[in-house]
């Protein structure tokens, strides 16, 4: 079972933000060895999908991502950094943190649009969710992205 916490900023504790951060570096840097600038200044205005398990009697993060309003990365609200981590891959987790992601932000942001920019691998996995890809695919720090809309 996952326990599900989603947070602006500000609400999240230092413990939190430094277990988010710790995990997208594992995920987006070391596991898909990706130099990029993850500390972008986009989350102090973001809202936090952290998804939590205890794991061998810890408490561990094990999904995670963040959503942002219209108007601040695309004309449309979006979804970004969307991790599973390793743990918990493979056991549903990821489709319970989409599901929950995108519920939250048309709660916060009703009436608006999703858009995210997808790992390319990814796009069947998003179209189940009613993502259509809407660019051709990009070159985004090494990995084959495409932009999706729903």
């Amino acid at each position: 079972m996952i326990d599900w916490q989603f947070s602006p900023f500000d609400a999240l504790t230092p413990a939190d933000l430094y277990e988010v951060l710790a995990q997208r570096q594992q995920v987006f840097i070391l596991e898909q060895s990706c130099l990029y600038p993850d500390i972008d200044g986009l989350d102090p205005v973001a809202h936090h999908l952290l998804g939590w398990r205890t794991l061998e009697g810890k408490r561990q993060l094990v999904a995670y991502l963040r959503v942002l309003g219209p108007g601040v990365k695309y004309d449309e609200m979006s979804l970004g950094r969307v991790i599973t981590t390793q743990a918990a891959r493979g056991s549903g987790a990821g489709r319970a943190l989409l599901a929950r992601g995108i519920a939250c932000a048309e709660a916060l942001y009703p009436g608006h649009r999703i858009r995210i920019g997808a790992q390319q691998y990814l796009e069947k996995f998003y179209q189940s969710f009613g993502f259509e890809t809407v660019s051709a695919p990009y070159d985004e720090d090494g990995i084959q992205h495409i932009d999706m809309l729903r």
